[in-house]
C-alpha cells in the first residue's frame, strides 16, 4: 500500500490564517516568501482563511544580495524582512509582520506567542537548525490547536547546485485517519532526524563582497528552484489534504530531483 500523511486536520479548517514563520530573507527565503504570498491569495479564492507570515531576518541589503536575491538598488541599507514584507504587504493587501532580528535560539527568551503553526527555515549555518530543533520540541502541544501550536517544520538547505528540502512533523505524532487504500504514516522527520548535523563540520563562509562572488558559492537558480519545489509540497497540503512525498532532493548539475518517499 502507497504510505500518506495526512496533515493537522487544523490546518484545513482553522479559526484563523495558519501561521508561518520564515526564518530567513535571503537567496531562498525570499523566493519562499513570494510563493506563500501566492499560496496566501489561492487559498483565500478557495475559502479559506489563508496564511499569516512572520519573516525574520537582521540583516540589510547589499550590492552582493542584487540579482541572485529579490533586491533591487534602491533597496540597498534597508533590512532584508522589512523591505520584502513592505513590498509583499503592498502588492497583495496583506497585512504580514517584519522582524529585522533573528529567530530566538535560547529556550529561554522563546516565548509562546514566538510559535507558529508552520515553521519554514532558509538559513545557511546548522547551529540554527539544531538550536530551533530544540525550541520546538520542548513545547508541549496540547490536543487543541490554537495559532501558537507549532505542527510543522519545512527546511531548505542548499550547496552550489544542490540543495533539498524537508518537511517534517513537530508533535511526534499527527493523528491519521483510517484508511483502507493507504498506509497512513503520522510522524514525519524533520531535517536534524535526517541528518546528523552534530557530526557535521561547520565552515563560516562569511558574507560575499559582489554578486560574481556569492555566485561561487550559490548557483543562480539553485534558491527559486528549491523554493518552488518547496512551496508546491505545502500547496498539495493544504489542497490535497494528503502529501505522497515530505521533500525532494535537487541537483542542478546533473538536472534530477529525487522525491524524498513518505
Amino acid at each position: 500500500m502507497k504510505r500518506v500523511h495526512y496533515i493537522d486536520n487544523y490546518l484545513i479548517n482553522p479559526q484563523h490564517p495558519v501561521t508561518v514563520n520564515l526564518i530567513g530573507a535571503g537567496g531562498t527565503g525570499s523566493q519562499v516568501l513570494t510563493g506563500l504570498a501566492r499560496l496566501d491569495v489561492t487559498l483565500r479564492a478557495l475559502g479559506h482563511p489563508g496564511l499569516f507570515v512572520t519573516l525574520y531576518d537582521p540583516d540589510i541589503v547589499t550590492e552582493a544580495n542584487i540579482g541572485r536575491q529579490l533586491f533591487g538598488y534602491s533597496d540597498m541599507g534597508l533590512n532584508k524582512a522589512q523591505c520584502l514584507i513592505t513590498r509583499i504587504n503592498n502588492f497583495f493587501g496583506n497585512d504580514w509582520k517584519a522582524v529585522p532580528d533573528i529567530f530566538p535560539t535560547v529556550l529561554k527568551n522563546a516565548c509562546r506567542d514566538n510559535m507558529a503553526n508552520i515553521t519554514i527555515t532558509c538559513t545557511d549555518n546548522i547551529k540554527s537548525r539544531l538550536d530551533l530543533w530544540n525550541i520546538l520540541k520542548a513545547v508541549q502541544i496540547p490536543d487543541y490547536r490554537d495559532y501558537t501550536t507549532p505542527l510543522y517544520w519545512m527546511d531548505f538547505g542548499n550547496t552550489q547546485t544542490s540543495g533539498q528540502v524537508v518537511l517534517g512533523t513537530v508533535p511526534k505524532k499527527i493523528k491519521q485517519p483510517a484508511s483502507q487504500l493507504y498506509e497512513t504514516v503520522g510522524s514525519l522527520k524533520v531535517i536534524t532526524r535526517l541528518v546528523k548535523y552534530a557530526r557535521v563540520k561547520e565552515e563560516d563562509s562569511g558574507p560575499s563582497c559582489s554578486l560574481a562572488e556569492a555566485l561561487e558559492k550559490q548557483d543562480l537558480f539553485i534558491n527559486s528552484t528549491l523554493a518552488q519545489l518547496g512551496c508546491n509540497i505545502l500547496w498539495k497540503m493544504f489542497r490535497n489534504g494528503m502529501i505522497e512525498h515530505h521533500g525532494v532532493f535537487l541537483n542542478l548539475g546533473t538536472m534530477k530531483v529525487n522525491p524524498i518517499n513518505i
